[in-house]
């Protein structure tokens, strides 16, 4: 598919002034030349053109806002100096795969002075020797050559992070008396400590108050059936002696009747 035709397509319905974000990539550009693109998008931060067959970059319309820059796997072998003037704003360029030789060629980008990350992987340049020595002395802007510092240190996932370390503080900055985050979760997880454990205790508090309401109310039932058990004795002793008393006078009454006969 032809760039200018891709382009249609990538726009759904918008009009250029309305896309942040352009992705061309694989499609045939005519004579290695850009077409279809044009100063009306004003607002692309965001333009890929990788594996396009692209020679040349004379026709890249200006594009004031764009960031990032992709042009990976194609035949550019110079005229990079356009970038100054039509994209200063970009921070990341991708040229990896290009016919790109020499280090007079990237010197040219020298005037992108915002430009932090810059990949020229699999091209001729990376061959020369101390390549990387020198590309950070002629490029001094640049944080991060094919994916790392000067220090071999790996480049954040995204441009947005590489941006956010430009502006890192130290810890020791703090105002003094100011808590970390790291302070406020072992405050946060002692506060839960001490909740959990005023919970426990008062639940075991809940638990003996329980037990002892229990002992109590089963020493009442053995008051009560203590009680119950002395009266019971108390009311048989009582029949014993009603019934003893109920002998005796059955006893004394033919006595008593003897007595009255004998009279």
């Amino acid at each position: 598919m032809e760039m200018k035709k891709r382009i249609s397509l990538e726009l759904r319905n918008k009009s250029p002034a309305e896309v942040a974000e352009l992705v061309l990539d694989n499609c045939r550009s005519v004579d290695g030349e850009i077409e279809g693109l044009n100063e009306s998008y004003k607002e692309l931060e965001f333009l890929s053109m990788a594996n396009v067959e692209l020679k040349s970059l004379s026709k890249l319309p200006k594009l004031p806002k764009l960031r990032k820059l992709e042009l990976s796997d194609n035949s550019i072998s110079g005229g990079l100096d356009v970038l100054t003037d039509r994209c200063p704003n970009i921070t990341y360029l991708n040229l990896s795969g290009n016919k790109i030789k020499d280090l007079s060629t990237v010197e040219a980008l020298a005037n992108l002075k915002n430009l932090k990350c810059l990949d020229l992987f699999n091209c001729e340049i990376t061959n020369l020797e101390d390549y990387r020595e020198n590309i950070f002395q002629r490029l001094s802007q640049i944080t991060y050559l094919d994916g790392f510092d000067q220090e071999d240190n790996e480049a954040p996932d995204s441009e947005e992070d590489v941006e956010d370390e430009e502006f890192e503080y130290d810890d020791s900055d703090e105002e003094p008396g100011s808590l970390s985050s790291e302070d406020d979760v072992d405050d946060e997880g002692a506060s839960d400590l001490g909740e959990e454990e005023e919970e426990e205790e008062e639940e075991e508090v809940g638990l003996s108050y329980l037990m002892k309401e229990e002992i109590r109310d089963e020493e009442d039932d053995d008051d009560y059936v203590e009680d119950g058990a002395e009266i019971k004795e108390e009311e048989e002793e009582g029949e014993e002696h009603e019934a003893a008393d109920q002998g005796e006078k059955r006893k004394r009454e033919p006595e008593d009747e003897g007595d009255e006969d004998e009279d």
